[in-house]
């Protein structure tokens, strides 16, 4: 399997692309490190049969603390209630930052045509079953020790603000954009054992169960590979990875890095405004 994210020159991608399938999670809106406004242009851009909100599309811990959202975290709702009235089968999987919204499972209820569930299950178009969900299920700091993933949460808001300011030096300096989170999440050794114990985890529940993969969020870490037998597929996120996972009309699954597919430069800032969605 092609584990790698597509990255392709900037002049490609630049006219909408369709997909059969788009897989998105961890856009964190309310809080000042979301990519919304990429977001926002890569939901303009393209259109799909079926999309899935594989959780934490907002933030609840961080909007408890203190209210943040601009014109781009707007623009991002009416964009996905578009792509509802438009046919589009929009599926919520409520994640552990959105877990207020957990509470209305049991009602099975769908909002605007979007369609509130714990997991969903998925068949590719070469019929492949994927069984879909956030994952914090499996994140044994979430589940069991829930002070510590709030502590977690804001050592990586810290790391943000650092990494924002670290990056406006190198961009003085003609460096190019450069993840401080991401290089310390790769060095460091615990960090590195917890994402493969959790894509260990999750690959070995979906092969009980009898699927051929799992798509799924979480751990802000896009990734595509067999583990255990069956498929490992991680959406990302939109606060420094910005990947979606997608589906094309043949079945064939793909990430794609939204930023560097569309030319667009994370030293940018964020649009005062935006064109509102019809």
């Amino acid at each position: 399997m092609n584990a790698s994210v597509s990255r392709v020159s900037p002049k490609a991608g630049r006219s909408a692309a369709r997909y059969r399938s788009v897989f998105i999670s961890d856009v964190h809106l309310g809080t000042r490190g979301c990519r919304s406004d990429f977001l926002a242009d890569f939901l303009r851009r393209m259109s799909c049969d079926h999309l899935f909100l594989v959780g934490d599309i907002i933030d609840g811990w961080r909007l408890r603390k203190s209210w943040y959202w601009d014109d781009s975290h707007d623009e991002v709702l009416r964009l996905i209630l578009r792509h509802a009235r438009a046919g589009t089968a929009v599926t919520y999987i409520p994640g552990n930052h959105d877990e207020m919204f957990r509470r209305w499972l049991p009602l099975g209820l769908e909002i605007a045509g979007i369609r509130l569930r714990k997991e969903a299950v998925h068949r590719t178009a070469d019929d492949r079953r994927l069984l879909v969900m956030h994952g914090d299920e499996f994140d044994s700091v979430v589940r069991y020790a829930r002070f510590l993933a709030v502590l977690g949460d804001g050592a990586y808001t810290v790391a943000l603000i650092v990494n924002r300011w670290f990056n406006v030096a190198r961009r003085r300096l003609g460096y190019p954009y450069w993840s401080l989170s991401s290089w310390l999440k790769r060095q460091v050794k615990e960090a590195v054992m917890a994402v493969d114990r959790f894509e260990s985890a999750l690959a070995t529940e979906a092969r009980r169960r009898g699927f051929d993969g799992v798509v799924c969020g979480h751990i802000h870490h896009a990734e595509m590979r067999e583990v255990h037998g069956v498929m490992y597929l991680n959406d990302g996120d939109w606060v420094e990875s910005c990947t979606a996972l997608v589906e094309h009309d043949d079945g064939r699954l793909e990430l794609l890095d939204w930023a560097a597919l569309s030319g667009l430069s994370r030293f940018s800032p964020r649009p005062a405004g935006l064109p509102q969605a019809a």
